[in-house]
């Protein structure tokens, strides 16, 4: 009688030694620092981009504002470089504070102004429903307008303060910021209280921007604007986001 004698059957293996898990990591390791190296550099471009893109949307709208006159709540200005002048030397007043936003507009509904009634419905496509609208207003000049927007804002609004440029005393002047909430005599330094008597064609400025921490109106006309330490700044919204050099012609 023949005997078959088994042979022992290998036992399978489960997972990794811990030279192939310590292989795999330096692998992993690799490919993640490759990768972080070539799309991380990317990924900040495009944040840049992106702010850039909205400072140039901001500051275009606030030029645009400064060159118009508007029905009814511009009624007030001889032409729009007398509305830019008041713009520019009450912008750090908390009653004539400005802002800028974008809200939902709906193109088939227009104001006096000629800005556009907000889209009255809380869903819709952009373009075909609503137009998305850059808005800039002054407190106190059309309020139930603005409170209305802000019904249907998209994204963040932002106080603009502005602030004239001067030349200096050097011998060869360059131009540097005078004295928030006051017009003087680009050369001469001399104040000037009415656009009437100032002697220039053009006032140069710089537009610094914030961004506020709350959308509600109820927020913005309570808006604190006081500078208690000195740096140039409304205390509760801290430094700018960014500023431009901006200049209004007669």
């Amino acid at each position: 009688m023949n005997m078959v004698l088994s042979q022992p059957t290998p036992k399978k293996r489960h997972g990794f030694t811990l030279m192939e898990t310590v292989i795999a990591i330096g692998v992993v390791a690799v490919l993640l620092t490759t990768f972080l190296a070539v799309f991380g550099p990317a990924s900040a471009g495009i944040r840049k981009a992106l702010s850039a893109q909205e400072a140039g949307r901001l500051t275009n709208s606030l030029e645009r504002e400064l060159s118009t006159l508007r029905e009814g709540p511009d009624s007030s200005y001889d032409n729009a470089f007398h509305k830019a002048f008041e713009w520019i030397r009450d912008s750090g007043k908390e009653d004539k504070a400005v802002f800028l936003y974008n809200y939902r507009g709906d193109p088939n509904q227009i104001r006096e102004d000629a800005s556009l009634e907000p889209f009255a419905l809380a869903s819709g496509q952009s373009g075909r429903d609503f137009i998305l609208q850059p808005a800039v207003r002054r407190l106190g000049d059309a309020d139930q307008d603005f409170r209305e927007d802000l019904e249907r804002i998209e994204g963040r609004v932002y106080l603009v303060k502005m602030t004239q440029m001067i030349y200096d005393d050097a011998q060869d002047p360059v131009l540097v910021p005078g004295t928030h909430g006051e017009i003087k005599n680009m050369h001469s330094h001399d104040p000037v209280d009415n656009v009437v008597d100032y002697p220039g064609a053009v006032i140069a400025y710089t537009a610094d921007f914030y961004a506020l921490k709350s959308n509600k109106f109820d927020y913005i006309e309570r808006l604190d604007l006081i500078d208690d330490n000195g740096d140039g700044d409304p205390d509760l919204l801290g430094k700018p986001l960014f500023s431009r050099n901006l200049g209004v012609r007669r």
